[in-house]
């Protein structure tokens, strides 16, 4: 097989949530697996709603989870493209007018339903003489046009759904030219397919019918079909369906929640399929999982408290090196020492501040039992202390209180980091250092 080109198509109509990210990162992933081609091509043919800040976003948002086009195309930028396709579907009578206004094929609707017919539409318009065309033009109407479906079934294969196929005599012929003389969603598409060589289209299941639709337009256009995949849908926890709705589910507000891309891509690209959920640091390694006979026709939830476990473990694995800049960023770099101390703590990188005030202070500490606290004083070990000063002062406390276990544990750490939970304090107190050790023995914010 040559080496595939893959799009992801998004509207600049808004941010993108989780959902459309799972659409990008398996075109992406697979394009990087296979040595293809991953191109970005905006959906923006509504000028209204489209706007160039959401369209830089989501160059942003790939670039942020480390998969950036090869190439990027606006569809705002084709229009000569669509025109000349129309003209040839025109031509061959596939792209036909129709006058038909949207209160009277409701009506048309309701009376085939009431029939027990099949509410679709019947091509009343390919019936119209010339002079018909001519007299409801010269009351004010203007055509949209619809393509002319062949009434077949039209099989594909698909690399996730196996053999599908559609009955195209139960659905209405397409519109794909409005009235005022745009294009919907699929002569674009097709379009750019062909121009662009679209050799795998990657896209969510509720694609599937529009599948049949574009293939008898490819081969009206004499263009040799993509091959095509449908995955399912990813849901919220609770299994409601994803839309732009959600913000909080935008790559924006994730990456603003401080989670790392990669358990982003992990969950989005493992969930619903066979593989075992877990963090992959490396997005070269995950685009080595994918697998579409592995993925589920059904729809997967994207659990948010899945997602926050996820990247607390990769937290825990990240090494210094990557997190050095991040560290400075937030003023809280100790070096490797201390990223090695506290990282197993975090749930993201940005609760290292906590701890570095830990280490740095101010920090306000808890007596709770003044006489054990003042004990534990007199015994501290003398500097310059090292990693086995915790072991050594423990044991020599034991030794004065004739306490163990938490009953020992618990009151040091509250008095020396104000809190009862933490990393562990042996490699912590050589950080903090005789000096604040002692003020917060005192009771003193060191």
């Amino acid at each position: 097989m040559s080496q595939p080109i893959v799009r992801f198509a998004p509207s600049p109509t808004g941010l993108i949530h989780i959902g459309n990210t799972r659409v990008a990162l398996l075109n992406a992933l697979y394009a990087r697996r296979e040595g293809g081609l991953f191109i970005l091509r905006f959906d923006d043919t509504d000028q209204e709603r489209s706007k160039r800040e959401y369209a830089d976003a989501i160059e942003f948002d790939l670039k942020w989870l480390g998969v950036p086009p090869d190439v990027t195309v606006r569809q705002s930028e084709r229009f000569e493209l669509y025109d000349d396709v129309a003209e040839r579907l025109r031509i061959m009578g596939r792209l036909y007018a129709c006058y038909e206004t949207p209160e009277e094929l409701e009506f048309r609707r309701k009376r085939q339903l009431a029939r027990g017919l099949p509410p679709i539409y019947d091509r009343a318009s390919l019936k119209l003489t010339a002079q018909e065309k001519e007299k409801l033009e010269a009351e004010g109407r203007r055509p949209h046009w619809r393509f002319l479906l062949d009434h077949r079934v039209v099989p594909w294969t698909d690399m996730i759904r196996g053999d599908c196929h559609v009955d195209c005599s139960s659905l209405s012929d397409p519109v794909l030219v409005r009235e005022d003389g745009t294009y919907l969603y699929t002569l674009p598409s097709v379009a750019d397919d062909i121009d662009l060589r679209i050799s795998h289209v990657i896209r969510g299941e509720d694609h599937v019918t529009n599948t049949a639709v574009q293939i008898q337009i490819f081969e009206a256009l004499g263009a040799l079909p993509p091959i095509f995949a449908h995955h399912g849908l990813l849901t919220t926890a609770s299994g409601e369906g994803l839309s732009k709705r959600l913000g909080h589910l935008s790559l924006r507000s994730l990456r603003e929640a401080g989670l790392e891309p990669q358990a982003i891509a992990s969950l989005a690209v493992l969930v619903g399929s066979s593989e075992s959920v877990r963090p992959v640091a490396d997005v070269d390694e995950l685009a080595r999982l994918i697998d579409f006979s592995h993925i589920s026709r059904g729809p997967a939830k994207f659990d948010e408290h899945e997602l926050e476990q996820l990247n607390a473990r990769l937290i825990h694995e990240m090494p210094y090196d990557k997190a050095r800049e991040r560290l400075a960023a937030l003023g809280a770099d100790g070096g490797e020492a201390f990223w090695n101390a506290v990282r197993g703590n975090l749930g993201k990188v940005a609760d290292v501040v906590e701890w570095w005030t830990v280490v740095n202070g101010p920090v306000t500490p808890v007596i709770e039992d003044k006489g054990f606290i003042e004990a534990a004083a007199r015994v501290l070990p003398e500097g310059p202390w090292d990693a086995t000063t915790w072991k050594a002062w423990t044991e020599a406390v034991k030794a004065e209180t004739g306490l163990k276990g938490r009953a020992l544990f618990m009151p040091l750490r509250l008095a020396l980091t104000g809190l009862d939970h933490g990393p562990e304090l042996g490699a912590l107190l050589p950080m903090i250092g005789p000096e604040r050790v002692k003020a917060r023995l005192a009771g003193q914010a060191a």
